[in-house]
């Protein structure tokens, strides 16, 4: 009698672990499925670009991810340069490349949910968690995640981060099951991180778990053979977007884009071409040169003059907003949320730029 019991409690047990692991696989399913239009969307576009940029070809060829199973690497570039497309083309070309590729915006995720979009949470975990939910690792299981403004982290997510790199493994916030992490990690940053570093802001022993292999991603104005598939790629998109059917692009519209030097790169490339979609009345695609020349200045002319230039219109900016914040960076009403920057980004430019914002009120 004892036995049958102890034999129904055990297959019990087991029956109830089988559909624990059912129910993961089917949630990781949906999950995958509800990302694979978006992937399927942005994929061809960005190995149109590859193909055609002799510069982003160079840093992907040398790259070790084509030859091994995985590598932790840092992206080192300007905003708005395709840090993104540089990651999905080294997922695309590793033995990972027929899984997952995720991708996280971690300055873009409030400090304290950013554990659970990274590692999940498990059911009553906080507030508002009223069902279990898989995080940004578990759906990358076997393929790729890309953590971009990696130096926006909260000290405790850094430290969970290096467990997973260290260990290959994490927990769920909330739960008490250790669960393994299989993915290729590509962190990405605009930031100087060795800022960060010597001011204790980012962990030193993360840095240096991620910094296996750095990547230089070059700014847009270095790899212009990629500017026609970008228009044509918003174009299409926004054109979509506003029900517009806009079938040919002004040639002098081309040759504008492609002599202009982009300090915004593919993010200001990106807006341009939405106000003119916005703006168009016919099926023929143009851009306003006056919203190019204000900034249509070849830096080899000048290169000292426009350096200063810049930072002097950039000082300008940031003690503006400081001014106007009475000295905060941080906070709802901080200067780096007046900027649209994180505040970390704001916190090196102030460094490098040696803006005294306590004396200024």
């Amino acid at each position: 009698m004892v036995t049958d019991i102890h034999e129904r409690k055990h297959a019990e047990n087991a029956l109830e672990k089988a559909y624990d692991e059912i129910r993961r696989l089917t949630d990781h399913l949906r999950d995958e499925n509800m990302l694979l239009p978006q992937q399927i969307y942005q994929v061809f576009m960005f190995e149109e670009i590859v193909r055609s940029s002799p510069a982003l070809k160079n840093v992907i060829a040398g790259h070790p991810a084509s030859r091994s199973n995985g590598f932790h690497g840092v992206d080192l570039c300007e905003t708005g340069s395709g840090k993104e497309l540089i990651a999905r083309a080294i997922h695309k070309r590793s033995q990972r490349a027929a899984r997952t590729f995720i991708s996280v915006n971690c300055a873009s995720i409030p400090p304290s949910l950013i554990a659970s979009e990274l590692f999940g949470h498990e059911k009553g975990a906080f507030t508002g968690a009223v069902q279990r939910r898989q995080g940004r690792f578990e759906l990358a299981h076997g393929g790729t995640i890309f953590t971009d403004e990696i130096g926006d982290l909260p000290a405790e997510t850094q430290l969970a981060l290096l467990r997973v790199l260290q260990e290959r493994t994490f927990e769920r916030v909330g739960g008490n099951r250790v669960i393994a992490a299989d993915a290729q990690i590509i962190a990405a940053t605009n930031s100087d991180l060795t800022t960060e570093l010597d001011s204790g802001v980012f962990r030193a022993d993360l840095f240096y778990r991620l910094n296996v292999f750095p990547i230089h991603v070059p700014p847009l104005r270095e790899r212009k053979e990629g500017i026609p598939i970008l228009v044509e790629y918003f174009l299409k998109r926004y054109a979509d977007k506003c029900g517009k059917r806009i079938s040919k692009i002004e040639k002098n519209t081309l040759h504008l884009c492609e002599s202009y030097h982009w300090p915004g790169n593919i993010r200001e490339l990106q807006n341009i071409v939405e106000r003119s979609v916005i703006l168009c009345s016919t099926d023929t695609f143009r851009v306003e040169q006056a919203w190019l020349t204000n900034h249509n200045v070849s830096p080899r002319r000048q290169p000292g003059n426009l350096t200063r230039a810049l930072q002097n219109y950039e000082r300008g900016i940031i003690e503006a907003a400081l001014a106007e914040s009475n000295g905060r960076v941080a906070g709802r009403e901080g200067a780096a949320t007046k900027l649209g920057v994180p505040r970390s980004t704001l916190d090196a430019r102030i460094k490098q730029l040696n803006i005294k914002r306590h004396t200024i009120r």
